[in-house]
């Protein structure tokens, strides 16, 4: 049997030095396994075009995953200097067709290859510095700065993977075979195996990783679950190509009564016609892999997105005269768990299953690989499953990556279980929980259920506290007779501003996008950007929806329902002037500039260098236009290294005021407006008898 190409790391052991050499070892050999990837690219074209619309070209994803070291290294604290601040800014996010994604090509001035090359160099050295000198106790848990190294390691896995798909999609002309990516042998086979369904018998599902797990996870996967599963019955192997035919040639993509309505209104966008990755020519079908065609292997398993899963499940009952569906993501655990397959971390020398590039580059036979009375629960190809990805009771975010998770909480993603024959590291956990877009294509495929056990209701994830917290500050009631803070602060501007120009502005710092709502009443264009992704997700549904709901907490465990909504603020028709992008105020992309107005609300003392950004907005606003910037002066550093307040310290023996910090920064470029500054008072609502009260300065700076 073969081994897994890399093996998957374990966060326990006795021995911190040879853990650290492991740890090095592993994050070598998947930085070097994603250098080899892209060898597959043959010209410049390959790296500059989009191998699909609604994704970067891959310079873009070869450029990520370095640049995500540096950024979630800075998160971490282990590194107070950028690399490259504009890599770091036009590679950092962009990879899921989320709303503030910005995927419009001529925002960007891509780097030449080798530039991107130089980089991950560099930051090769930078994390091989950290592993050989950051102080290593066992185990590593999640509060340890070691989980950014290893979050990092994953997170070249899922690029790995997600890359090679990309690539699949390109033309073949623009690829070329590299040695390491080796797709298996395809053993001569006409047809392919007869799919049954195996009787399952029911049971209790206990899912849900603990903080104590000595396997690395990401933020879903721990917490707890348990559900009971009435008996069901199950294919005994993965929807092969060979069974995938029938529903092509009797025309299953051009008849809508198979489709959801979802599955069917992209239906008629892509106009698919087969799988993505079939080839016809001349009446024979080919499968397209990396880098080569070949014929089709009927009894491989055939891989296609969500939807035409779906679609196929409805046609096959209509044939097969019996409810069939897909599993959800609780029959598949339960078919894992009966399977007696240990979890990757045991495998040891031999791989009992086509994942890791154990076997080749490709999928196999779905006979191949049995485990217990089914085939491929694990690996082959990933399974889809009829459960939109939700949070198990006791999620929380992991404060180095909020984004990994939570934009997924929107029932248009779904669940993804058992790895492909590319997945490596955590993707191989039986745990593990990922989740794409129903359009989306990976290396994935299905297996079908007859099945009783009810669908899961699966909630839309509204009581991330933050959030709340924000939302009832941004668009709940006022407390104490206190003014709505977003919106004053708005006010204030617009009044600041008298008789300049309205044409743009941005609102750095936007939270859940009060103020930027409100500056759209006024303004052709306003621009929001936050940090955090959970409110940059809140800011997105109230601009397309008009609405979002949230939980806040009136004492202990219980809490109460609210929407923010638009319409009865007033704000529903300025909604589309405005647009949201998740961005770090330090590091802003080069395509934010021009502005005549730029409000900062409570930022400054919340940035990790509020200094550079300070420094770099000045050539972000236009002649004449204004930097409005409110603020407690909360200074702490647990967001701001002390050596970078901007006053609230003493230097030279004397008292240095941030307002005095304020000048010594902007004065070169700005001038302080008469009449400031000024003091707005605001209240934060914690639960029903605890509030966070506060006075914000406000400075408003006229551009020279």
């Amino acid at each position: 049997m073969n081994p897994m190409r890399i093996p998957p790391l374990r966060l326990d052991g006795m021995d911190a030095s040879r853990k650290r050499r492991e740890i090095r070892e592993v994050f070598q050999a998947t930085f070097d396994l994603y250098d080899r990837l892209f060898d597959h690219l043959k010209d410049r074209d390959a790296w500059y075009r989009k191998a699909i619309p609604l994704r970067h070209p891959l310079i873009f994803y070869y450029g990520h995953t370095a640049v995500f070291y540096t950024n979630k290294f800075m998160v971490a604290g282990l590194v107070t200097e950028r690399l490259d601040p504009r890599m770091e800014s036009i590679f950092a996010v962009g990879v899921d067709e989320m709303s503030w994604d910005d995927l419009e090509e001529t925002h960007y001035g891509w780097p030449e290859v080798e530039q991107v090359r130089a980089y991950r160099q560099r930051v090769r050295e930078m994390v091989c510095g950290i592993i050989d000198h950051l102080p290593l106790s066992l185990p590593i848990g999640w509060e340890s700065p070691w989980w950014a190294v290893l979050m990092g390691i994953e997170h070249e896995n899922i690029h790995i993977e997600t890359s090679s798909v990309l690539m699949r999609q390109l033309p073949l002309e623009h690829v070329r075979a590299v040695p390491d990516f080796a797709p298996g042998p395809v053993e001569p086979s006409a047809g392919f195996p007869g799919n049954v369904l195996l009787a399952v018998p029911g049971g209790t599902v206990h899912a849900g990783k603990d903080r104590k797990d000595p396997r690395y996870g990401w933020d879903n996967e721990y917490g707890s679950h348990t559900r009971a599963l009435q008996p069901f019955a199950a294919a005994r192997h993965l929807a092969s190509n060979g069974e995938f035919l029938e529903f092509v040639e009797t025309g299953g993509y051009e008849e809508a009564r198979w489709w959801t309505e979802e599955g069917n209104a992209w239906r008629k966008f892509a106009k698919p016609g087969h799988p993505p990755f079939w080839r016809k020519r001349e009446g024979t079908w080919f499968l397209r892999l990396i880098a080569e065609e070949r014929p089709l292997p009927w009894n491989w398993p055939v891989e296609v997105n969500c939807h035409e899963a779906m679609a196929f499940c409805a046609w096959k009952s209509r044939k097969a005269g019996e409810n069939l569906r897909l599993p959800t993501e609780d029959e598949w655990r339960h078919l894992r768990d009966l399977s007696g397959l240990p979890d990757s971390d045991a495998w040891g020398a031999g791989t009992p299953a086509q994942t890791g590039l154990a076997y080749g580059c490709s999928p196999c036979p779905v006979d191949r690989f049995a485990q217990g009375e089914f085939y491929d629960v694990a690996g082959n190809v990933w399974e889809w499953t009829a459960t939109p990805i939700y949070p198990y009771a006791g999620f929380a975010v992991h404060p180095y990556y909020d984004d990994f998770t939570v934009p997924t909480f929107d029932q248009q993603h779904n669940l993804m279980k058992g790895g492909s024959f590319i997945s490596l590291g955590n993707e191989t956990q039986t745990e593990s929980r990922y989740a794409f877009r129903r359009h989306f294509f990976q290396h994935a495929g299905f297996r079908y259920v007859r099945s009783e056990n009810p669908l899961p209701e699966v909630p839309v994830y509204s009581s991330d506290t933050a959030v709340s917290q924000y939302c009832s500050f941004h668009y709940g009631p006022g407390h104490f007779g206190v003014a709505n803070y977003p919106e004053a602060m708005a006010r204030l501007a617009i009044q600041a501003l008298g008789e300049r120009p309205r044409r743009r502005a941005m609102d750095i710092g936007c939270s859940v996008g009060r103020s930027t709502f409100e500056l759209a009443r006024h303004f052709g264009e306003v621009t929001g950007i936050d940090f955090s992704a959970r409110f940059i997700q809140a800011a997105v549904q109230l601009r397309t929806q008009g609405r979002f709901p949230y939980a806040i907490t009136e004492e202990g465990e219980l809490q109460s329902y609210h929407w923010a909504v638009l319409d009865t603020l007033g704000l529903a028709d300025s909604a589309g002037h405005t647009q949201f992008f998740q961005g770090d105020a330090c590091n802003l992309k080069p395509i934010y500039r021009e502005f005549d107005l730029v409000l900062a609300a409570n930022l400054i003392d919340r940035l990790q260098d509020p200094g550079k950004f300070l420094q770099d907005i000045a050539g972000r606003i236009l002649p004449g236009g204004l930097l409005v910037l409110s603020s407690p002066y909360t200074w702490m550093e647990e967001f701001t290294p002390r050596d970078r307040w901007i006053g609230g310290i003493r230097r030279d023996g004397e008292n240095l005021t941030t307002l005095q910090g304020l000048h010594a920064r902007l004065d070169g470029h700005f001038r302080l407006l008469d009449g400031y500054p000024v003091d707005i008072p605001f209240t934060i609502r914690e639960t029903a008898r605890k509030f966070q009260h506060s006075i914000a300065q406000v400075t408003v700076w006229e551009k020279r």
